[in-house]
């Protein structure tokens, strides 16, 4: 069964429906830069009314190592996601800090790109189409992949389902396709678990 991340959550009501929808994975987003992130103190609470079979992911990008692995330490986070230009120096220095899952985005423009991410020594990769662009990049170049992966980038209850059915990923990430003028509807959350399930009997 394809899992399923919804990515950017911020607000109590955004908790409660993942409660019901009981995705694999919710994030968190860290960094300073989006328009989604939340505090140390925001994140606490938020993880507070989170079903605890739901993983909190935390995202950060290009952070201190010592805030990251403090966040994950004192439990806010279950997993880290590395969106920036971290590399495997920085992995290896926060595997002395932290026994938590790493998943490691790559930005994917070509064959190359998805070679270095099948290379990283991450829990787990993540292949997007951009820094939380919304937009989709080219699946073709997916084809001999090898290594189980998350999809991100431009997904939405409109081609979920076509994405699962045809590359079959570990995972699927969401966040700007389950949102309404720039924040989490429940209807479009509710909507994209159903198109990612009807995609898996395809």
């Amino acid at each position: 069964m394809t899992k399923i991340k919804m990515c950017g959550l911020s607000r109590i009501q955004d908790i409660e429906a993942a409660n019901t929808l009981k995705p694999d994975y919710i994030g968190f987003v860290f960094a300073a830069k989006s328009k989604r992130r939340v505090s140390q103190l925001e994140a606490t609470k938020l993880k507070s009314r989170l079903n605890p079979d739901i993983k909190a992911v935390g995202v950060f990008l290009d952070d201190d190592l010592d805030m990251v692995a403090a966040m994950m330490n004192l439990g806010i986070v279950d997993v880290v996601q590395l969106h920036g230009t971290e590399d495997e120096e920085y992995l290896k220095k926060l595997r002395t800090i932290t026994d938590k899952p790493v998943i490691k985005a790559f930005i994917i423009n070509s064959a190359d790109d998805v070679k270095r991410a099948e290379q990283s020594t991450a829990d787990y990769i993540l292949l997007d189409g951009g820094k939380g662009s919304g937009k989709a990049f080219d699946w073709s170049l997916l084809k001999e992949i090898k290594r189980p992966y998350f999809l991100a980038g431009g997904l939405n209850p409109k081609n979920a389902a076509e994405a699962v059915a045809s590359l079959k990923p570990f995972a699927v990430d969401v966040s700007t396709g389950i949102e309404t003028d720039g924040v989490k509807d429940a209807e479009k959350m509710k909507a994209f678990v159903a198109a990612v399930r009807k995609g898996e009997t395809q």
